[in-house]
């Protein structure tokens, strides 16, 4: 993974540039932003939601299974002591009829394989520290 540099461009904007990518991020009018892009923790949400996305994709494409009447609908609980705690994320993957039943439960394992999901179930080390010099 390309190393990720953090720009401020105005506002409440923030910035993320990597591998030739920018992602933009703002606030919502209610934290002071102008709403123009997701914030941080709704790519967060959205990069979980994508994840699951990409494994029942490759599940089914490996398996030459239509996509036509496949989706996945991402809900998050969150805890009652914390605006953005999380109690529980679930996805509901809607199938069709016409889906084989001999995968219905191995396109969830397959969903569950979520790269993302699985650095939440074993959490790096974090090591946010500050030096003094270019930013160039």
């Amino acid at each position: 993974m390309p190393e990720m540099r953090v720009t401020f461009p105005g506002g409440k904007k923030v910035n993320v540039e990597f591998g030739g990518f920018t992602v933009p991020t703002d606030q919502s009018p209610r934290n002071g932003g102008a709403g123009s892009a997701p914030d941080p923790f709704g790519y967060f949400l959205a990069s979980l939601a994508a994840c699951a996305g990409v494994y029942v994709l490759g599940f089914c494409q490996n398996r030459s299974i239509p996509l036509e009447g496949i989706s996945l609908t991402q809900r998050v609980e969150r805890d009652n002591g914390g605006e953005r705690l999380l109690k529980k994320i679930s996805v509901e993957i809607t199938l069709p009829e016409s889906f084989p039943e001999k995968y219905r439960s191995a396109v969830v394992k397959a969903a569950e394989g979520c790269a993302i999901k699985r650095v939440i179930d074993h959490p790096p080390e974090f090591n946010i520290y500050t030096t003094t010099g270019s930013s160039g």
